[in-house]
């Protein structure tokens, strides 16, 4: 994908070098002044460092922790220290794009950030995790991708192979900038350096529960998205998707466990009455992912309503599609009043979706679907046989994203945090439901008939499969009221 070079609007802290810290840089005495001599940036690649030439100015001086000792006094005109040949000379910066694992998609939200310390080790299972500003590795530099997925890092230290962190939620991978030079804009063009992770080897990956449905190809968008297959287990394996099969959990596996019950490799998928009736087992995972079934299946879920809410109070993350609006319609109070459920109504066809842009991510959102080419009209969407469960949402309990107007109103795509019924500083989970079928646009399936991955044969993504892995990696993120605008890693000063 072309993306166009576009003026950056970020939430970046506007950090200082420091003139602060514990140990002394043994490199503050005897810098070089001089002006920069670079223009027009440097280019950063995993192969070939940098080219360009960069200015000559001091790096930090007085007192400074390892890479810390590294960051130039460009932002630091408090200081009263010349910086760049100048007192407010030109910034020292890394920017870039950021991507999902595919490296197709660029990605709102991301935290871009170096490290001052080794991470420390991601939180496996349930958790409570907030958009408090707060990142392992005490952050000396960081940023957010805007709605084109681009950053711009302030100040980050320079020299070789400078380590960088790209997070969202409990996606988590470091990498390691080849160069970085003082006194201009090291732009990142290598994709392999600025995506997030496919597989446990890059870094971490959220701990995900899939139950099939044979009705929406959900999990053919995992895979689109750059899930390496190798993640795609059952709940006995290894892999950071666990695979389930739903529906009639009376009768069995559909046609006996084959196919969509099963993997390629043989391997059948559990019941996912084992995982919604265990709330040990519920704990494991950070996401679960619903995929339709092609009908309601109420007797095979009001037996685990309780756990299921209980799952996502405590900081878990719940994708409903379509029919699976049960959970939330028929779920525990509050859930039934965030919204006007209608049930199974009138399907709506291809319709035109309208994002509503009425809260600052929805502006943010609607900017996006243009970035990526999902929307030609700013704004709107379009939709192929969009669904009609939901009239209306009820704000604040949830918050609609996209909707239709018209004869037959409807919302495509809501959602609330949870305890729905707790104040906002209290609430750790988030549940999105949505009347968007990938399936229906994609070219891909989900038959019985044929082991997964094999149903998954399209390459590219719908706008309504763009729409979708916005969502999936919204709800991935950590939580935060839905009208506040995130905010990037705080520096420790």
């Amino acid at each position: 994908m072309t993306l166009p070079r576009v003026s950056t609007v970020l939430l970046s802290l506007a950090v200082g070098a420091g003139c602060a810290g514990v140990k002394a840089n043994p490199a503050s005495s005897g810098g070089q002044g001089g002006s920069p001599s670079g223009t027009g940036g440097t280019s950063v690649s995993s192969g070939g460092g940098t080219t360009g030439a960069g200015g000559t100015g001091p790096i930090h001086t007085g007192n400074c922790n390892n890479l810390e000792c590294q960051q130039t006094m460009c932002m630091a005109s408090s200081c009263n220290v010349p910086a760049c040949g100048e007192l407010e000379g030109p910034k020292t910066t890394l920017s870039g794009y950021i991507y999902d694992p595919a490296g197709n998609v660029p990605l709102y939200n991301v935290a871009v950030y170096v490290p001052n310390q080794a991470l420390a080790a991601v939180p496996e299972g349930l958790s409570c995790q907030k958009c408090d500003g707060t990142a392992s590795g005490q952050p000396i530099a960081s940023a957010l991708t805007d709605s084109t997925g681009h950053f711009t890092m302030d100040n980050p230290p320079v020299g070789s192979n400078i380590p960088m962190v790209i997070q969202v939620g409990k996606w988590r991978r470091e990498v390691t900038i080849p160069n970085i030079t003082r006194c201009t804009d090291n732009v990142i063009t290598d994709v392999e350096l600025s995506r997030l992770p496919r597989n446990q080897s890059e870094g971490h990956l959220p701990q995900i529960a899939f139950t099939t449905g044979h009705s929406d190809a959900i999990e053919c968008l995992l895979r689109k998205i750059g899930i390496s297959d190798s993640e795609f287990t059952n709940d006995a394996g290894s892999g950071r998707v666990h695979m389930y099969w739903g529906g009639d959990l009376s009768s069995g596996p559909t046609n006996s466990g084959a196919g969509a019950n099963s993997l390629a490799s043989g391997a059948q998928f559990a019941s996912a009455a084992t995982l919604w009736g265990s709330p040990t087992k519920l704990a494991n995972y950070d996401i679960m992912i619903l995929g339709c079934e092609g009908s309601q299946f109420a007797a095979s879920k009001t037996p685990y309503l309780a756990n299921v809410k209980q799952f996502a109070d405590r900081g878990g993350r719940i994708f409903d599609d379509h029919l699976h609006f049960g959970w939330i319609s028929k779920g525990l109070p509050p859930w039934p009043a965030t919204a006007d459920w209608i049930g199974v109504g009138t399907d709506l066809g291809d319709v035109t979706g309208l994002v509503d842009t009425s809260f600052a991510k929805g502006a943010t959102f609607s900017d996006w679907l243009m970035t990526v080419k999902a929307s030609t009209t700013k704004g709107q969407i379009p939709i192929v046989m969009a669904q009609h469960s939901v009239s209306a949402a009820f704000p604040p309990a949830s918050q609609q994203w996209i909707y239709t107007s018209g004869a037959t109103p409807s919302v495509q795509y809501l959602d609330f945090n949870t305890p729905v019924e707790a104040a906002a500083a209290n609430q750790c989970g988030r549940v999105v439901f949505t009347d968007i079928h990938v399936s229906a646009a994609s070219g891909d399936s989900s038959h019985p008939e044929t082991p997964f991955p094999g149903g998954c044969t399209s390459t590219t993504k719908s706008p309504q499969e763009l729409a979708l892995e916005f969502i999936f990696f919204d709800l991935a993120s950590c939580v935060q009221n839905v009208y506040d605008m995130p905010i990037p890693p705080i520096i420790v000063p």
